[in-house]
This record gives C-alpha cells, sequence and structure tokens, in this order.
C-alpha cells in the first residue's frame, strides 16, 4: 500500500464523524456468546411464522459405543420421539440418518468423527449437489422426508480425514451441468464410487424435503463440502452454530436452497467458500424443480474468514425472495453482501433487505457478479455482445441496504450486471463508509445512494451502460477534496449529485476511464 494511502486513511478514521445515528452492533454483540435461551419473536419487511425451540418427547437413549448411535435413532423414532444423547468422549461413526421426533443431542466435549470410506455412505441417496439432483453419498448426517427433527448441543462434529477415499473421488470432471444433462432421470444420476469411480461429495448436515428442523449449538470443523444445507425444508431454525472450514475448498457455511421459512441467529462462520448463503437451483434442472429460497432471516450473525458474508447464487434458478439479514458483522471476510449468478442459471434475486451491519472486510462491500468466467460458462461470460432474453436469463431487483457501516472495505460498490438483464433498483441509506474506491458499475439502473459519509482514498467513479443514478445528501471524503466521474455506454443518462459535498464531480461525463 502507498505512503500516501495510508496516511490517508488513518487520517480519516480518526476524523470520523459517523453518519449512521442508529447502533450498529460490534463484533462482542453477536455471534453464539451472545445467544439467549429464547428466541424473540421475528420482525421482517414480509410475513414471517413464529418461531420457537421444539419440545421432544421425555425418552431418551445414551449411547455407549459408536455402533449404537444409528439404532438408537431408529429405536427412538419407534417409541413416538425423544432424544438420543452422545455424551463427552471420541466418537466415529458412518453417515447417520435422522428420522422423524428425534432430537440427536452432543453433550459438551463429545467429538463425533465421520469415516471417509465410501462403504459408509452406502447405499448412495438422493441429495442436490450445486443445484443439480444426484444419487450420490448425501451427507454425513442425512434426513429426507421427516417432521419435527433436532441436531443440539455443544459437542464438535468433525468430518472424514484429508486423504480419505471419500475426498480423493470428488468428482472432477466438469461443472455438474455439463455432466448431468437435465433431461435424464435422476433415478440414473448415480455417482457410488464403484470400482474407484467418482463421487459428489456428502455435505457435512443436510435435511431435504423436511418439516420443523431444529439445529443449536453445536461446532463443525473439516467438512467434506458445505456445511449445513436445508433442501427443499420448511420452516427451519438454526441457532448457535460455529463453522471452522477455512482452507476447504466449497466449504461453505450454511447454504439454504430451496427451502422457506427460515431463522438463523447468533451464528459465528469462518469458511473456505462463503458463509451464510441462499441458493434455489441451478440452469435448467433448478427450472424443473421451481422451489424458490423464501421467508429467510438473518441475525445476530458473525462472519469471519470466507468468499462472502452474506451471498445470494450462483445458483438461481427458482429466485431468492425474501431475504432480511440484520444486526450483523462480517469481520476480515473477502466480499461483505454478494450477488452472484450466471446468464445460464437462471432466476435470480429480489426482495433483498440488510439492516444494521458491520464490515471490516478485504474486498467489496457490496458485489454483484452476474456474468462469472468463462471457465465456467465459456462465452456467456463475455460482457458484450447482449444477448436475447430467455428463460435462463437471470435477474438481481430490488434490494435495499440501510444503516450500514463499513470499517474497511476496498469498494463500496461493484456492479458487474448482464447488459440484457442489469442490476435494477437498489437503494442504500444512512452509512459511513471506508473504501479505497467508491463505485465501478456496469450494467446497472435505478441505484440510489442517500445520507451517507464515505472517505475513499480514490477520487474516480465509474460507470458503464448505468443510468438513474442519485447520490443524496451524501459527503465524499478524498485526499484531493473532489471526485471525478468516468461515464461510458450508450446506455449511460441520468446520473445526479443531489446536496453532496463537493457539489457536483470534477469533469463531468469528460473522462474515459483507461486501466
Amino acid at each position: 500500500m502507498k505512503p500516501l494511502l495510508i496516511a490517508f486513511i488513518l487520517c480519516i478514521t480518526h476524523s470520523l464523524n459517523a453518519q449512521v445515528k442508529t447502533h450498529v452492533p460490534t463484533i462482542d454483540e453477536v455471534g453464539p456468546g451472545r445467544m439467549p435461551a429464547t428466541i424473540a419473536p421475528v420482525k421482517a419487511p414480509f410475513p414471517m411464522p413464529a418461531f420457537k425451540i421444539p419440545a421432544f418427547p421425555k425418552y431418551t437413549i445414551t449411547i455407549k459405543d459408536s455402533k449404537e448411535i444409528q439404532q438408537a435413532i431408529n429405536t427412538v423414532h419407534a417409541h413416538g420421539g425423544g432424544t438420543v444423547i452422545i455424551p463427552a468422549g471420541n466418537w466415529h461413526a458412518p453417515r447417520i440418518s435422522l428420522l422423524s421426533n428425534v432430537n440427536l443431542h452432543l453433550d459438551e466435549h463429545a467429538v463425533l468423527n465421520f469415516s471417509g470410506e465410501i462403504a459408509d455412505y452406502q447405499p448412495v441417496v438422493f441429495t442436490r449437489t450445486e443445484g443439480v439432483e444426484v444419487m450420490s453419498l448425501g451427507a454425513c448426517i442425512y434426513a429426507n422426508g421427516q417432521e419435527h427433527i433436532a441436531l443440539t448441543g455443544k459437542g464438535k462434529i468433525v468430518g472424514p480425514p484429508k486423504d480419505c477415499a471419500v475426498r480423493k473421488q470428488m468428482m472432477r470432471q466438469d461443472v455438474v451441468e455439463n455432466v448431468i444433462s437435465a433431461n435424464r432421470p435422476v433415478a440414473e444420476r448415480v455417482y457410488d464410487g464403484h470400482d474407484g469411480g467418482p463421487v459428489y461429495l456428502p455435505f457435512f448436515v443436510s435435511t431435504i424435503n423436511c418439516k420443523n428442523v431444529f439445529i443449536e449449538g453445536i461446532q463443525l470443523e473439516n467438512t467434506p463440502f458445505w456445511n449445513i444445507v436445508p433442501i427443499y425444508c420448511d420452516h427451519v431454525i438454526i441457532r448457535g452454530v460455529t463453522v471452522n472450514s477455512v482452507g476447504i475448498p466449497s466449504g461453505d457455511g450454511i447454504d439454504i436452497e430451496s427451502s422457506r421459512n427460515v431463522l438463523i441467529e447468533y451464528c459465528t462462520l469462518s469458511c473456505g467458500d462463503d458463509c451464510f448463503t441462499m441458493k434455489a437451483g441451478r440452469g435448467e434442472d433448478g427450472l424443473r424443480i421451481g422451489k424458490p429460497t423464501e421467508n429467510v432471516v438473518v441475525r445476530f450473525c458473525l462472519a469471519r474468514q470466507g468468499h462472502g458474508g452474506i451471498t445470494v447464487g450462483s445458483e438461481t434458478a427458482a429466485m431468492i425472495r425474501n431475504l432480511y439479514v440484520h444486526d450483523a458483522v462480517f469481520d476480515d471476510t473477502g466480499v461483505g453482501l454478494r450477488f452472484k449468478t450466471r446468464r445460464p442459471r437462471g432466476g435470480g434475486g429480489e426482495h433483498l433487505y440488510y439492516e444494521r451491519i458491520r464490515m471490516r472486510i478485504q474486498q467489496d462491500a457490496f458485489r454483484w457478479d452476474m456474468l462469472g468466467t468463462r471457465m465456467y460458462v465459456g462465452a456467456l461470460a463475455d460482457r458484450l455482445p447482449a444477448l436475447a432474453v430467455n428463460k435462463l436469463t437471470p435477474v438481481y431487483r430490488n434490494i435495499h441496504a440501510k444503516d450500514i457501516v463499513i470499517d474497511s472495505a476496498r469498494a463500496l460498490l461493484r456492479i458487474d450486471g448482464i447488459p440484457e438483464s442489469p442490476m435494477t433498483d437498489f437503494s442504500l441509506e444512512n452509512a459511513t463508509v471506508h473504501c479505497a474506491k467508491v463505485i465501478q458499475s456496469a450494467d446497472a439502473m435505478n441505484l440510489r445512494i442517500a445520507h451517507a459519509k464515505i472517505y475513499s482514498a480514490d477520487t474516480l467513479l465509474s460507470f458503464i451502460d448505468t443510468r438513474n443514478v442519485t447520490f443524496q445528501d451524501v459527503q465524499f471524503i478524498t485526499p484531493a477534496n473532489k471526485i471525478v466521474t468516468s461515464i461510458t455506454g450508450e446506455l449511460s443518462d441520468n446520473i445526479e449529485f443531489k446536496h453532496t459535498i463537493p457539489l457536483r464531480p470534477a469533469d463531468w461525463r469528460s473522462n474515459t476511464f483507461k486501466k
């Protein structure tokens, strides 16, 4: 970092007069250590059901041998419900299947280690991998078609060993939609590792087609793939969970996939990929299923290391809508609020709300990546030429943020939209921002930033085919005490600065941005 930039950042840090008047939580106010015993009422910009901690019958079995875990779950389920307790100590298990009306509880100092042998995940089960349905290993803790199930306690779950068969035989051929045709029956999409063949990696914990799912307090380490993944579920509560998957490729923390009525609170995630993620199926296969992710509240959570703090996509086929994130902290995360999709993914995201969020991040505070790279989607990643809109053209629209504190970031906004489907209708109100750059926008429309104080090391604001942009009551504080605009593209129009300091950008419309 250049000495001038360092000096400027130090100067503006000490001179901060916060624009945000509402209390925005600090790192010591979120995460499992702050979790109350009961669930507070949920208030959101859209209707949400009531959530409460579920009760289970008193019938209880405490296991004495690792081989008893699945048998105990089966017995408690047959008895009408209750709790299976894994006491303190080291335990080892193949895939575990949760059943209705059973709470699997790990006592403090209980460590449940999962096998790395493919045979311990046989027979293959129905699951979804990166938004496409398959028959493969499923999850270390798996449930399908169950109701009123729980995974609780202060114990720890540890994934398969580093060099095990499960990890060595993971599918590496290509991205999943290039391997599995959407027209191929799911029953024929079998990847069981037979004779050393490929498998799709198991999730750590995954519930599929389940109702009333409750996960509380557990610690997860060394996941083989994504950590906690409800798929096609209704009424899910995840609270007080701690995840550590740093260094594990595709080690997402919590992925809500094509599920509805979800509450996530007081969790801390440190991940090898995105931390809190919303997904809704991939491309043609996701459209075939047609199940959105909707009505999700994330509150009082902490995202530490990870590619994104809160991410929507990139599997967006059936839409992600009605997401409300509030009172959260991102500390040393890559991107803060991340929005991903691709031209062939379909669907998109809408009605997304973010309030009272604090960020100290390495990259961009708000990042839309709607094109991806040629590695995954070939020439569809090329911005131009614009293509005809079809059923697989995704959208991002109606996204609102307010009361945001950004202690450090590379940029406030980085938008890479799709020319034929620009990112549309974004508002940011009441923000205090420290960033190296303010905005780089391509293919977006209807942006509003209001009541903000922005400390930026760079004076340049860049717009490519971006229209209907308003900065209102915004104070830009830069080393040169000015801002400069670069406005290119035939569609760029109506970029306004109302009651801003400086009053208007230098060299309005006269700059051509050059890399």
